[in-house]
C-alpha cells in the first residue's frame, strides 16, 4: 500500500470516528498529526457525542470503514478482557452487510480459475447468488455427475482490500502501542497481528476445503454433527465446491417445533459435540454462529446439526487443554485457589502474582455466581467475568484462547435459545471428568510412546556406536562438553580439574542404560552386547574417583 494511500485511508478513518464523536481518539493516538486537534472545532460535537451511547457509536462508526472494520469489530466482541461490557455487548449486533457482486463477474472468476467455459465444468450453474458476505458469495449448481453443490467464489480484488485494510489496522495498532497507556497489557499490535493472521487464512479457500475435510473425517461416526463433502478437484485458492446441503436454520426456533423437533436433545449434542472437538480432537470449528449451524430435523427424535462455512477453525495447546478442563472442574467445585494456582502455573498470570490474592479475586466473582441455579449459569460468561478479573493482575492476553472463548458463547447461546432449561454442568462435568482421568491414567502417555517406538529403536540401536566414538574420545583426551555463553565457559574452566572423573561417571551411566534398554528390547542385537555395556557402564562408574 502507498503511502500516499495509506495517509488517505487514515484521513477517512479519522473523519469517521470524528462523525461518530470520537474526537478524542484521532487527537490521542495522533492521527492526523498537528492537524488532529481541527476536528475538535466540528459545529455539533458535543451534540452527537451525548446522543447515543458510546458502544452504539462505536459500532455504526465500524460499518461506515468497511466489512474489515465490521470483522474486526466483530472479533473484539468475544474480548471483554480488552472492552467494557457496554461496548462489547454492543459489538455482537455488528453486520456484515455487504451487497451481492454479479453474478456475470462470478462466472468469469470461475471461468479464469478453471480455464475453460463453465459449461465445460458444471452441468448447470445458477449466476444469482445463495448468499453473500464481505470476503466471497455462493452460488448453487450441478456437477456433471448430477450431485447438487454450493460454489464458493472470492470477491474481485478482496486481496487487495484486506491487505490495505489490516496495513492501516497494523498502523493504528502502533500508535496504540507507542500512545496509549494500556497498551502493554492489551498489546494492540499482537491482537491486531492475530486477526490479519485469521483474515488471511479465510482468503484461501484450498485452507478451508481442508478443515472440512479434516472436521468431516472427525465426525464421520458421529450422529451428531454432519459434514458436507468437499469436491477438491473443482477446488482453486479462490473457489470452494461443497456438497449441498438443506437444512433448518438453527435459531428459526418456530420452524424446529413445527416439526417437533427434540430441542432438549439438541441442545445437548451441541455442548457434547463443543467438547468433543476441543478436548477429544483438538480441532473446532471457530465461527459457528447461527448463520453457518443447520438443523438436519428428517428424525425429529434424532434432530443433528449440519455445519458450513470452515474459515476459522481453532486448535489449544496440550497445556492450555488441561488446564482449561482443570480450571472448569475447579470452577464447579468452588476450589478458588486451585483455579488461582492454575493461573499461576499456566502462564495465563505473571509467575510473581500472589496465589492468595488472586484467589480472593475470583472468589468474589465467582460466589454469586453459585448462588444462581447451575442450568442459569453460563460458562462463557463465567470465563470472560474471570478475564476480566484477571485484568487487575495483568493477565496478559492469550490469543490461542480466543476463538474457544467466541466458540463456547456460540454455543452456549445456540442452546440456550434452543432450551432454555439448558444446564451446561450436567453435560459437561462428566465429560471434563472422563478427559481428565484417561489423561491421568498414563493410557495417553502409553499410546505416544507406542507412536514413537520405531524412532526409539532406531535411537537405540545407534547407542552402541555412539558410546564406542564417546569412548574413543575420552581415551585420547579430547572429550569435552562445548558451551557457548561467556559465564559458562568460564565455569567450564573452573570445573576442568574434577572433569575427568564426572566424564567416566557420564559415560559409564550412558553405556549402563544404552545396555539395559538393549536387554530390554531384545531388538536382533546379540544377547552378549547388551550385558557387556552394561558391565563396563558400571565398572567405569565403580572406579571413577574425584582426586
Amino acid at each position: 500500500m502507498s503511502v500516499i494511500r495509506q495517509l488517505l485511508r487514515l484521513v477517512a478513518i479519522a473523519q469517521v470516528l470524528a462523525r461518530h464523536g470520537f474526537e478524542h481518539i484521532v487527537v490521542n493516538l495522533r492521527l492526523l498529526g498537528p492537524y488532529r486537534f481541527v476536528l475538535l472545532l466540528r459545529p455539533g460535537r458535543r451534540r452527537r457525542r451525548e446522543s447515543a451511547p458510546a458502544g452504539a457509536r462505536l459500532r455504526a462508526a465500524l460499518e461506515d470503514l468497511g466489512p474489515i472494520f465490521v470483522k474486526f469489530g466483530q472479533t473484539l466482541s468475544t474480548r471483554p478482557d480488552l472492552l467494557p461490557d457496554d461496548i462489547a455487548t454492543e459489538l455482537t449486533r455488528l453486520q456484515d452487510r455487504v451487497p451481492p457482486f454479479p453474478g456475470a463477474q462470478a462466472r468469469a472468476i470461475l471461468e479464469k480459475a478453471y480455464r475453460k467455459p463453465l459449461t465445460e465444468v458444471f452441468a448447470e450453474f445458477d449466476e444469482k447468488p445463495l448468499a453473500a458476505a464481505s470476503i466471497s458469495q455462493v452460488h448453487a449448481a450441478t456437477l456433471p455427475g448430477g450431485q447438487r453443490v454450493i460454489v464458493k467464489v472470492l470477491r474481485p480484488g478482496i486481496e487487495k482490500t484486506i491487505h490495505s485494510d489490516v496495513q492501516v489496522l497494523q498502523t493504528l495498532a502502533g500508535l496504540a502501542k507507542k500512545y496509549w497507556p494500556e497498551a502493554r497489557r492489551l498489546r494492540p499490535v499482537e491482537v491486531v497481528s492475530e486477526y490479519r493472521k485469521t483474515i488471511l487464512n479465510e482468503l484461501d479457500l484450498m485452507r478451508e476445503a481442508g478443515n472440512a475435510a479434516q472436521l468431516r473425517r472427525n465426525f464421520e461416526e458421529s450422529d451428531q454433527l454432519y459434514v458436507p463433502e468437499v469436491h477438491f478437484e473443482f477446488c482453486r485458492p479462490n473457489v470452494m465446491v461443497m456438497e449441498r446441503i438443506h437444512g433448518i436454520p438453527v435459531n428459526d426456533v418456530p420452524a424446529l417445533n413445527a416439526v417437533n423437533a427434540n430441542l432438549e436433545q439438541l441442545a445437548r449434542y451441541g455442548v457434547e459435540i463443543f467438547f468433543t472437538q476441543v478436548f477429544r480432537h483438538n480441532f473446532f470449528h471457530a465461527d459457528m454462529h447461527p448463520g453457518n449451524i443447520f438443523v438436519n430435523a428428517s428424525e425429529p427424535n434424532n434432530p443433528s446439526y449440519i455445519a458450513v462455512d470452515f474459515g476459522i477453525v481453532g486448535t489449544l495447546t496440550a497445556e492450555d487443554q488441561h488446564y482449561l478442563a482443570a480450571n472448569l472442574l475447579a470452577f464447579f467445585k468452588r476450589d478458588y485457589k486451585r483455579v488461582a494456582q492454575l493461573h499461576v502455573e499456566s502462564g495465563w498470570v505473571p509467575a510473581g502474582t500472589r496465589v492468595d490474592e488472586l484467589e480472593t479475586a475470583v472468589r468474589t466473582v465467582c460466589e454469586p455466581v453459585f448462588n444462581k441455579p447451575l442450568k442459569e449459569i453460563s460458562f462463557g460468561m463465567f470465563l470472560l467475568r474471570l478475564f476480566q478479573t484477571a485484568r487487575q493482575f495483568d493477565m496478559e492476553i492469550q490469543p490461542q484462547l480466543v476463538l474457544l472463548q467466541k466458540t463456547l458463547l456460540n454455543i452456549e447461546g445456540l442452546g440456550r435459545q434452543l432450551y432454555p432449561d439448558l444446564d451446561l454442568w450436567v453435560t459437561a462435568k462428566p465429560f471434563l471428568e472422563e478427559w481428565m482421568t484417561e489423561r491421568l491414567s498414563g493410557r495417553e502417555t502409553l499410546e505416544k510412546l507406542r507412536a514413537h517406538l520405531p524412532q526409539l529403536r532406531e535411537d537405540v540401536q545407534s547407542l552402541p556406536s555412539l558410546a564406542l566414538e564417546a569412548l574413543h574420545h575420552l581415551s585420547r583426551g579430547d572429550f569435552r562438553l562445548r558451551l557457548d555463553s561467556a559465564p559458562m565457559e568460564q565455569l567450564q574452566g573452573a570445573m576442568r580439574e574434577n572433569a575427568r572423573w564426572r566424564h567416566g561417571v557420564y559415560v559409564g551411566a550412558a553405556l549402563l542404560v544404552a545396555g539395559a534398554i538393549l536387554i530390554g528390547l531384545n531388538g536382533g542385537q546379540p544377547p552378549w552386547l547388551g550385558w557387556g555395556m552394561a558391565g563396563l557402564g558400571l565398572a567405569l562408574m565403580l572406579v571413577s574417583r574425584p582426586n
